[in-house]
This record gives C-alpha cells, sequence and structure tokens, in this order.
C-alpha cells in the first residue's frame, strides 16, 4: 500500500507584489544616453515575497499571501499568477495605487532592477486580518525598505506571529537609499532565520568582507544565512557554521534566485532536517530557479530537487 503523502507546515506571507518586466539577452549593460538591444521581453510574477511563496508553494507547502495590487491589469496578472501556483489568495486587498512594477535589465553576470513602488507602499498593519496567523506555522518577510507602511510595524508583527506559535524568516533586500536604518536590526534580532546577501551583509555590519560580518550577524541573531552567489552560501547558527559550494548550472537569469534559495531553506527547516542539509537544499533550489528566464519559471518541485540532488551525488536527510 502506498504510503500518504505528508501534509506540510503551512507558510504565510506578507509582503509586496508586483509585475517584472524582464529585458535579458543584452550584450552590455545599458549606459545612460545610449541604447542597446534586448533579445528577449517577458513579464512575470515578480516581488521577492511572490517568488519565495511560489518556490515554496512548488515544494508542497500549503502558503497563503497577504499583499496589495492596484485594481489594473497588472494587480489581475498576479493574482491570476498566484491562484495558479495554488496559493490563498483571499486576503489580497486592493488599492487606489498602481500596482508595482519592476524593469529587470538583464545580462548574462548581473542585473539591474527599476521599480515602482505603487501599492506596494500601500499595505499598512491596519490591513492584517485579526485571524492572520490562523492554521499557519511559519512566517516570511522581506523587501523591508520597499513596504513603507508596513515597515514601523515589522516587530510587531513577528512579535506576534512567534506568539501564536509560529517561526520567522526575515530577508531584508537591498536599502535604495543605502541609509541601512538601525531599526532592521530590531527585526532582524527577533527572527529566526535572516537570509542576506554579501553586500547586504556588509552594508549592515559596517564590516569589509562576509566573514566578519556573518560573525557580527550571528551574535545578533539566531541564525544568519549568507548568500555568496557563484561561491555558495554559508549559515551560522550558535557554533555551529556551514559553507556550501554553489551548484554549476546554465543559468540564464538570475532573478529571484535568491527569494528561491530562502524557500528551499525554509523548505528544510520546515521538514526538520540539520543546518547543513538546509543550506543543502538552498543552493539546489536557488541554482534550478536560475535556469529559465524569470523568478518561477524553474522552481523546483520535490521530485525534480530530488533527482537535481542526486544526479549531483547530493544527499539529504529525511524526516518523516
Amino acid at each position: 500500500m502506498k504510503k500518504p503523502e505528508r501534509v506540510l507546515p503551512a507558510v504565510l506571507v506578507v509582503g509586496e507584489l508586483n509585475v517584472d518586466i524582464v529585458l535579458s539577452g543584452m550584450a552590455s549593460p545599458p549606459v545612460l544616453g545610449s541604447e542597446v538591444l534586448a533579445r528577449e521581453m517577458r513579464m512575470v510574477l515578480g516581488s521577492a515575497s511572490a517568488i519565495f511563496a511560489n518556490g515554496i508553494a512548488r515544494l508542497g507547502h500549503p502558503v497563503g499571501f497577504v499583499g496589495k495590487t492596484g485594481d489594473d491589469d497588472f494587480g489581475r496578472f498576479c493574482r491570476d499568477e498566484l491562484r495558479n501556483a495554488g496559493i490563498s489568495t483571499g486576503h489580497l486587498l486592493l488599492s487606489s495605487r498602481p500596482t508595482g512594477a519592476t524593469i529587470v535589465l538583464s545580462t548574462h553576470s548581473d542585473r539591474a532592477l527599476v521599480t515602482h513602488l505603487g501599492a506596494i507602499a500601500d499595505l499598512g498593519y491596519g490591513d492584517l486580518p485579526a485571524n492572520l496567523f490562523d492554521g499557519f506555522r511559519h512566517l516570511h518577510l522581506t523587501s523591508y525598505f520597499l513596504q513603507e507602511r508596513l515597515r514601523p510595524d515589522f516587530p510587531r508583527l513577528i512579535r506576534e506571529a512567534r506568539t501564536a506559535g509560529l517561526t520567522v524568516s526575515f530577508d531584508p533586500n537591498s536599502d535604495p537609499s543605502q541609509d541601512w536604518s538601525p531599526e532592521i536590526w530590531e527585526v532582524m534580532r527577533s527572527a529566526d532565520i535572516v537570509f542576506v546577501n554579501e553586500q547586504e551583509a556588509q552594508a549592515l555590519t559596517g564590516m569589509s568582507n562576509t566573514p566578519e560580518a556573518l560573525s557580527m550577524l550571528s551574535e545578533r541573531t539566531a541564525c544568519a544565512v549568507v548568500k555568496q552567489g557563484r561561491e555558495g552560501a554559508t549559515a551560522m547558527r550558535g557554533a555551529e557554521r556551514i559553507h556550501l559550494e554553489a551548484f554549476s548550472v546554465n543559468a540564464v537569469d538570475t532573478t529571484g534566485a535568491g527569494d528561491s534559495f530562502a524557500a528551499g531553506f525554509v523548505h528544510g527547516m520546515l521538514t526538520k532536517r540539520p543546518l547543513r542539509d538546509c543550506l543543502l537544499l538552498a543552493n539546489a533550489t536557488g541554482a534550478l530557479s536560475a535556469t529559465a528566464i524569470g523568478g518561477t519559471a524553474a522552481q523546483p518541485d520535490r521530485e525534480t530537487l530530488a533527482a537535481f540532488l542526486s544526479s549531483h551525488e547530493a544527499s539529504v536527510a529525511e524526516h518523516s
């Protein structure tokens, strides 16, 4: 008799929602005053929050999303994409502002983003339902600096989630102003996992290199994870420090790869895997997501992820 599939813990995402208009295949980055050609243009589901939500839903977790869009074509596109991924959209709200949009300028080796916030900046604590945490085991928050109305209430939201029994992950993403206000540390201290890339780690800590930045982060957070691109990733939880090299794939577009990485890590944590295996799952999920244009097109399901790890002779401890 076939063993019934285990129901995985449900994940709540409260955050921003926008479309990504991806221009890819440029021979060189654009320069003001000049013109370059892109081989491809696609409109895809964007935002760090939605890419994470889509990624962890692909890995089998029930997901609920709370956010705002405009009452426009971009907003309807985002809502349809979330529903098609099986993500609950019952708490998506409408804003009088237009749906946010990001222009992604992607070369083979790097990318640049230009974002219009629109409804992203309009979600506030007062918009959240009273039964927000019912039925969920984990809360993911990201894009701290883009969510202007919600930002002051991030600490309150995390405290309430933890009181309700949820674990919390937080990925601040970059600060467009480069001010890196010190208030963010209250959020980072409260979360169970903090994800940053190398540039963000150094900007947050004031350190000039990743090892020193990670050491400071680990002193101030329960678990710090630094995404290092082609160099892999490093996680530190208490005295436990693990670095894993990146997987080699044919990367087409790195948009949202860090959010897919976070989805893989949180999936590992929620299925009670050791820190090393969480990092391994994260590296694999992030690598696979970069093999197609847009943040969600190549996100793996559990079977694809297992086959990828098997083909690379990597193993992940199983916990039923």
